[in-house]
């Protein structure tokens, strides 16, 4: 007697429709072990159609991928933890990149410059020198510039007052010598 495979063989065939049918994987289709004669007698889309209908072929649910366990690592890394120098991979440079760090600064310092300029705290003249010193490398930081600034005004102020008095004195000397 020539019993047929596919009443108690596999159910390849079937697996494969109810894949292409309900547009997922082969692992992701579950055929009904109690009903697998019923199962193996589908050979075409519709009848497979029919039994996922009928609840004898599903679609299993997606497995769970959980996140929460890098959320936390990576709380933790926002403290600054797990991250000496046995975790480090890169270099200094290609985990913060000097340029990077550079750009930062060049567009702080310009930007105060700008709004300074604008401001009319510092003149054009005083803006362009600053600048370029900015480019030179010469500040730090905003602080540091915001203090040489306030420094040079300073000694600006100085020098015009002392410029004042010394013309003052002068010309008080030319008025005397005049007088006699």
């Amino acid at each position: 007697a020539v019993v047929s495979t596919q009443s108690t063989g596999s159910l390849k065939l079937q697996k494969r429709l109810a894949a292409s049918v309900m547009k997922c994987g082969r692992k992701k289709v579950w055929l009904d072990p109690n009903e697998a004669s019923e199962i193996s007698n589908a050979n075409s889309r519709q009848n497979i159609k029919k039994l996922i209908k009928d609840g004898l072929i599903i679609k299993k649910p997606q497995t769970v991928h959980s996140r929460a366990r890098c959320r936390k690592n990576r709380e933790a890394r926002r403290m600054g933890r797990h991250t000496g120098h046995g975790k480090r991979k890169g270099t200094a440079n290609a985990r913060m990149p000097e340029k990077v760090l550079w750009m930062r600064r060049m567009r702080v310092l310009r930007r105060l410059l700008k709004k300074y300029r604008e401001d009319k705290k510092i003149d054009k003249h005083m803006y362009h020198e600053l600048y370029v010193q900015s480019k030179g490398n010469i500040f730090k930081n905003k602080r540091v510039l915001m203090e040489h600034i306030h420094k040079k005004k300073s000694e600006a102020a100085r020098s015009k007052a002392l410029q004042e008095q010394a013309d003052a004195r002068r010309a008080r000397s030319k008025a005397t010598q005049e007088r006699k």
